[in-house]
């Protein structure tokens, strides 16, 4: 029996935790060896995946952390680290296959360290294309793993696009849920707390991508990633808002035939067929009924409600550094967000101004540059949310 290497980056989040489960599942049917595991503050859970799996290394992001991580796993021979330095330690451990799950531009450098080792990268940081789409993809190249997205969205597009028909590629078709305020009016919108946006009515997510999908900031990073993905010009990317969650994407062909991937909401799915690819495993979860569902919505995305989308068209068109730009105000605005700094339509509104005083098209030549720009963003982003809260 084979042996497969694996390494987490961001065992403790949903995607992370999700990806336990699915080892789980399969270890019956391969040896599947877990080299490191990251996460952040949740040292208990963090100790204990260290513990199950025997990880050789673990990692927490959070340098002040170190000593309660070490000291929970005093009575073990497994190795403990702290900090970037630490997680691009993680993701330079020699390991088959890496989950890049950890969220942010956090996970951008630990990310790019396993692929310029050539690992094969299942990817759930939507930053590593949305902030630095061409370099990472040249990083992959150069690194000669395999790329397989871990998006449901993209992981349903990757699943349907026939590449002996890329010349009949018409157009992707994202679908996104709307979220929990899809029939919300923007004066209704206007009052939205965090603890309300965090309850997406599908899926089970953490704090922040549960609220960037009421925004559609998870579908607007989605278009981007799409764009460097599978190549296709801005105008080839559509949105559509399909409230079951069942139809995860399409794609549309030139003879108009349109091929979607079906399955109930839950991310065990995309992460089983990435970890497995190009073979599908065994997984115990939900199985489609058909009759019982009875019945697929789908709407017009609407834009005036929902600036994101916008925003994110508008950064394609630009190019250069824009993804960079946009999701670094998002993430600031966010922040302030979740501690009650700004209300809910203000983050669009924020990432919008930043957008507007940094709308240079040139692209980064350099990683240096992507934080360069990342970091004035953020600057500019958090000047106007001081601004805002003192104004209030």
């Amino acid at each position: 029996m084979s042996t497969r290497t694996i390494t987490i980056l961001g065992s403790t989040g949903s995607i992370g935790c999700s990806t336990l489960d699915v080892l789980s599942q399969m270890r019956g049917d391969e040896r599947i060896e877990v080299i490191a595991l990251t996460g952040n503050g949740n040292i208990a859970l963090l100790a204990a995946q260290a513990r199950v799996t025997g990880a050789r290394l673990v990692v927490t992001a959070d340098d002040e952390r170190y000593g309660e991580l070490k000291a929970a796993l005093a009575d073990t021979d497994i190795a403990v680290a702290a900090g970037r330095n630490g997680l691009i330690e993680a993701a330079e451990m020699q390991s088959d296959w890496v989950m890049a799950a950890i969220v942010g531009t956090a996970g951008l450098a630990p990310t790019l360290a396993a692929t310029k080792r050539g690992a094969d990268i299942a990817l759930a940081n939507k930053e590593c294309l949305v902030s630095a789409g061409d370099l990472f993809l040249k990083a992959m190249r150069d690194g000669g793993g395999k790329l397989i997205p871990v998006d449901s969205e993209h992981n349903a597009i990757f699943q349907v696009l026939e590449e002996n028909q890329r010349h009949a590629l018409e157009r992707i078709v994202l679908t996104a849920s709307g979220g929990p305020f899809r029939t919300w009016s923007r004066e209704e919108m206007a009052g939205v707390t965090a603890a309300t946006a965090r309850a997406h009515p599908n899926w089970s997510m953490g704090l922040k991508i549960s609220i960037d999908s009421a925004s559609m900031f998870n579908k607007a990073l989605e278009m981007i990633e799409a764009r460097h993905l599978f190549n296709v010009a801005p105008e080839q990317i559509e949105v559509i808002v399909h409230p079951q969650s069942v139809i995860h994407s399409m794609v549309g062909y030139t003879d108009g035939s349109v091929l979607a991937q079906l399955g109930c909401p839950d991310m065990r799915t995309a992460i089983g067929y990435a970890l497995s690819h190009p073979r599908r495993p065994k997984l115990s979860v939900e199985r489609l009924d058909f009759a019982r569902l009875a019945r697929l919505d789908f709407e017009a995305p609407d834009e005036v409600r929902f600036p994101a989308m916008r925003l994110a068209r508008l950064a394609m068109t630009r190019g250069g550094v824009q993804g960079a730009v946009l999701n670094a105000a998002k993430e600031v605005a966010l922040e302030a967000f979740i501690k009650d700094r700004i209300g809910f339509l203000d983050m669009a509104e924020i990432t919008e101004s930043v957008m507007e005083t940094m709308a240079s098209t040139a692209a980064a030549s350099s990683m240096d540059e992507v934080f360069a720009v990342d970091a004035e963003a953020r600057r500019r982003a958090g000047e106007i949310v001081s601004r805002n809260a003192a104004a209030a």
